[in-house]
Formats: structure tokens, sequence, C-alpha cells
């Protein structure tokens, strides 16, 4: 386990869907994350692929940045991401990179979520950093499902 103190995932889960709703009003596939560190976000983001024209600007990766830059460190060492999705194999390696203690996620994606690979006892092996994962998926796995649905049936 990791030294990262207890975090409200509820009231950080809430933030991180106010972050998704404002993606997809922008048209961005509506994800959000936010950085907590001591209990406080630090950062809050949601997908800009499109906005960014950046296919690595996901909510996920865009909460690490800015906390990294808001606390002038690339280690996020004790911080708690939470994320309405489960991150992608590019985020997954961005919380390794970044030392971030603990992921807590609202949504399962069957078609690109990697938390297989942070399970994995070969990962256990060969990766420079284990990522505390919280027991998932979490709190408002409804309400992040649905926003995706609806966002997703309105497209096609």
């Amino acid at each position: 386990m990791s030294e990262a103190p207890a975090f409200d995932d509820a009231a950080l889960m809430r933030a991180a869907l106010g972050q998704a709703r404002l993606a997809a009003t922008r048209g961005e596939v509506p994800i959000g994350a936010v950085v907590a560190i001591g209990g406080r976000i630090v950062a809050e983001a949601h997908n800009r692929t499109l906005l960014d024209g950046d296919p690595t600007a996901h909510a996920e990766v865009v909460a690490i940045r800015e906390a990294s830059r808001i606390v002038g460190n690339h280690r996020l060492v004790g911080a708690s991401l939470v994320t309405t999705l489960e991150p992608c194999l590019m985020c997954c390696g961005a919380l390794v990179q970044s030392r971030i203690a603990r992921l807590a996620w609202a949504t399962d994606d069957p078609k690109a979520g990697a938390l297989a690979v942070l399970r994995s006892e070969t990962a256990a092996g060969r990766v420079n950093h284990a990522v505390e994962l919280a027991p998932g998926p979490g709190p408002l796995t409804n309400e992040s499902a649905v926003l995706l649905r609806d966002f997703f049936r309105a497209r096609r």
C-alpha cells in the first residue's frame, strides 16, 4: 500500500465528472480527471485531443501535466488521480512515470482500458513504480457511463 492519505473518492469523482461534462460541451469525448495531493485538488482536466490537435491530450495526461507544473516537480509522489474512465495504455504509462500513488476510476473501458497492464505480474518486475488501484470501478459509475453512452449515441 502507498503512503497516500485517504481521499474522498466520491467528492473527487464529482469534480472529474464536472470536467467530463465540460469536455462534452466542447465536442470532446467526455472524460475528466483530477489530481489531488494531501486531500486537495491541485489540477483538474478534461480530454483536449480535438481542442489541442494533440492525440496525447487525454484528461489524465493533461491533469498530470498541470499538477506537475503547479507542484514544480515531474514526480507527483503521494498524489491520487481520479478519472471517469479506466485509463488507456498511454495514460497508465503516465501514471507510472509521474509516480502517482493511487488511481480511482468510475467506469471500466473494455475497448481501450489498460489497467490489466498495471496489475500484471510481468509489469511488477519491469515497471519502476507501482500504482495503488482503488477497488473499482469506483464511485459514480452509472453517471460516468451514462454521460459517455449519451455522448456517443448523439454522434451516431
